[in-house]
């Protein structure tokens, strides 16, 4: 993660932010140090990587430019959703290829249990929950459309079923939908808990943490990479670039390869049975199918988190956040009055083929992002192929493909214009569930 310029970290006021402990908070780099890894950002990407690196021996550093989780990894909606957005089983072959198919499709039907399992084998207290996922479709094409992939993906093990009427009504509370499909192998996380456990596990394996520590500057010397911050610099033979969508210009092109977007989220206070009985009661997580997508959570305390596609202004202003509140009442009506306690935001990385990305520029240099709203998962996928890539397995053995740097096609006109192109695609969504 890459965004802070002062010393001083400014957290969200997010519901996730509350469960912050000191241990999490770590000193700035000061001074030369070595390691055989640098990675740059302490989300989950970054930290998994390291976790890896140091398990099999590795020295490694890890900077931020603000702290463990200040990013992404420490906002998100703690969804852990098995499968890749957006892309059909036909397209993502198109895409990659048979071999790559096939790398891509197991590593991510397999990533929320490789997840739970990595947690559980750590003892990493996160809240982890592991009772599915009900993505809920929005029109009779939207149910055409999954009815026709479903059969693909469950021929490589997704387990998923469709559901229609009364069991969608059963599971999620809501008379909004009336066909969904359920991932049976989703959860849920608290996932700023979850990237500080993960950081105690880093920090218990050797690795040094260091917040408040925006590296500012990369270059290559003497056959070892340096990386300078405001106050130190390390030297190591291999560089590993994980700040996704707060990523910046330290490595030439890698920001012009994405469009940050920005997910928002309310949380309720505690509610009464009266009111929250109904909702997710098995403890689902949920998602929909419109292209301004919702995402909602059922927490222990009996609050509901409710999140979908927010604006943000050139003067970092977050917006959206009222929609997001009716938005809420319409697919649970049981919300009607209930107080809003908690609204947050942060920014994700959006890819031109809604891929995730992992490049090799130089030598010695790895950058993984772009996770398109599928990131609890696939950031631990990623990190764990790059660690495997700097212990040296070769790029063509890997689960993604290495790919070059190239711009996101019309970035900017396409940047600017995302605000407006919110609100057409709320109204096509509203016009298709009418």
């Amino acid at each position: 993660m890459q965004a802070p310029t002062s010393s001083v970290v400014d957290w969200p006021g997010s519901l996730w932010a509350e469960a912050r402990v000191a241990e999490a908070i770590h000193p700035p780099l000061n001074g030369d140090h070595r390691a055989d890894v640098t990675v740059i950002g302490a989300g989950f990407t970054g930290l998994r990587t390291a976790i890896e690196l140091a398990e099999a021996g590795t020295s490694v550093v890890v900077l931020d430019a603000g702290d463990v989780g200040w990013g992404a990894s420490g906002r998100n909606g703690g969804q852990v959703n098995p499968m890749l957005p957006f892309n059909s089983p036909k397209q993502l072959r198109e895409l990659v290829g048979p071999v790559y198919f096939e790398r891509l499709t197991a590593a991510s039907l397999s990533s929320a249990d490789d997840l739970f399992a990595f947690i559980a084998r750590h003892g990493i207290a996160c809240q982890a929950r592991q009772r599915g996922w009900l993505r809920v479709l929005h029109s009779p094409a939207a149910r055409r459309k999954a009815e026709a992939d479903l059969s693909e993906w469950n021929e490589h093990g997704a387990g998923m079923s469709l559901i229609d009427g009364e069991d969608v009504t059963r599971l999620s509370g809501t008379r909004a939908y009336s066909s969904g499909v359920v991932a049976p192998r989703g959860g849920a996380v608290h996932p700023l808990m979850l990237a500080q456990g993960m950081a105690t596990v880093a920090r218990n394996l050797g690795v040094m943490i260091h917040g408040s520590s925006r590296a500012d500057r990369l270059e290559r010397k003497d056959g070892n990479w340096q990386v300078s911050t405001g106050a130190g610099r390390v030297s190591s033979d291999w560089v590993v670039v994980a700040t996704n969508g707060y990523t910046d210009d330290l490595v030439g092109g890698l920001r012009r390869s994405i469009i940050p977007i920005n997910p928002i989220q309310i949380a309720t206070e505690p509610l009464p049975e009266k009111i929250i009985s109904e909702i997710l009661p098995e403890g689902h997580t949920i998602s929909d199918s419109r292209r301004v997508i919702m995402y909602a959570r059922r927490e222990p305390d009996d609050r509901i988190v409710y999140g979908g596609l927010g604006k943000l202004d050139r003067n970092g202003v977050q917006s959206g956040f009222d929609w997001l509140q009716r938005d809420a009442v319409r697919v649970f009506p049981q919300l009607a009055g209930v107080s809003w306690s908690h609204r947050w935001g942060g920014q994700i990385a959006l890819t031109e083929d809604h891929l995730p990305h992992l490049h090799e520029p130089r030598t010695g240099l790895l950058a993984g992002l772009g996770y398109n709203g599928r990131g609890v998962a696939m950031t631990n996928v990623m990190g764990k192929i790059m660690a495997q890539r700097v212990l040296g397995a070769a790029p063509d053995t890997l689960a993604f493909p290495m790919t070059k740097l190239r711009p996101f096609g019309l970035r900017a006109l396409k940047q600017f214009g995302m605000g407006p192109a919110v609100g057409v695609m709320r109204a096509l969504d509203w016009l298709e569930t009418r």
